[in-house]
Formats: C-alpha cells, structure tokens, sequence
C-alpha cells in the first residue's frame, strides 16, 4: 500500500537520506510543542486527501528491547471532524532480532549514536539477523473517547506484540 512515512524536520536535511524521504512524500514534523497546532493541520489535510500515513509514536529510537510509552500528540488529527467516523489505526510491532553472534541490542539506534557509523555497521555485516513485522487487529478511532485513549490502545497492541522480555514499561 502507498504510505507515507512522518519523520522530525531535522530528517530532511540528512545527506542522501533527506533528499529519498522527500522525493517519497514524507511529511515532516516539528518536536516543538508550540507546532503542534499547525502538525495537527498538516496531519488533517493528508488523511481527508485519503494518505495512509505511517508514524512512530513513541516519538524516538531505541535500543529495539523495549516499547517506550506512546506520545499521543499526533493522535488528534485522527478526531478531526470528517474523520473521527471513518478513520482506522493499524498497530504493528516491528521485532528485530539479532544474529546470534550478534547482540540482542545490534539493530538498535539510540541516544547519541551516530547514524552514518551505525548505518554502515549494520550493512557490513555478514550474517543478517531479521525483522518480524506483527500487524495487529485496527482500532477505529470513534470507539476510543479521546487522543490518549487511542494512543493508549496502540500502545498496548504494539507492547503485546513484543517478546514478553521486551513488554517491561520503562
């Protein structure tokens, strides 16, 4: 299906992968909560144009073991008027796992990684590990009373999704 990805600004002025994510259509976002109103804008305009748009709500990276509490910010646009109705969220777990040989963390990018050296460590190596996508069942967004109730229900979905070491809360 066409998505299209949501990413912070900054992603657009990375090399070569700015100017990929641009040309696919990315929609960038500031993290400055006095952009919010003006995200929430942008996020209500693609889904009426129909846009099927694909974000991570934990709102960062991380080391790959554990799901971070979802930011329910991006959730508004979803109870717009014209959407709340029709609109659907689909949960997916993404489980990365590691070759054996490899630390369990390996796939992860966090914190003050660099992502060029990361990026060119996870491409050399030899034996790849895997990815495990879980999509889970779609919450219509007019069953969940508010942004955090939906965020929320995701945020459930996608932890039940994990293996149970990776379900702990941080």
């Amino acid at each position: 299906k066409r998505v299209y990805f949501v990413s912070k600004s900054e992603v657009a002025r990375w090399p070569g992968i700015g100017f990929l994510a641009q040309l696919t259509g990315t929609v960038f976002i500031s993290r400055d909560p006095r952009a919010a109103r003006e995200q929430k804008a942008v996020f209500e305009e693609r889904l009426l144009l129909g846009h099927k748009l694909l974000f991570f709500p934990e709102g960062t990276s991380t080391d790959g073991m554990r799901v971070l509490p979802f930011k329910s910010t991006l959730f508004e646009a979803f109870f717009a008027e014209g959407l709340r109705e029709v609109l659907w969220v689909q949960p997916v777990s993404l489980v990365y796992e590691a070759d054996a040989r490899e630390e369990p963390r390996f796939y992860g990018w966090w914190g003050e990684m660099e992502f060029g050296p990361h990026l060119m460590k996870v491409l050399a190596v030899r034996r790849n590990g895997a990815v495990r996508v879980v999509y889970h069942a779609p919450l219509k967004v007019s069953d969940h009373p508010s942004r955090k109730a939906l965020a929320k229900a995701a945020e459930e979905a996608v932890r039940g999704g994990m293996p149970e070491a990776r379900r702990l809360r941080d």
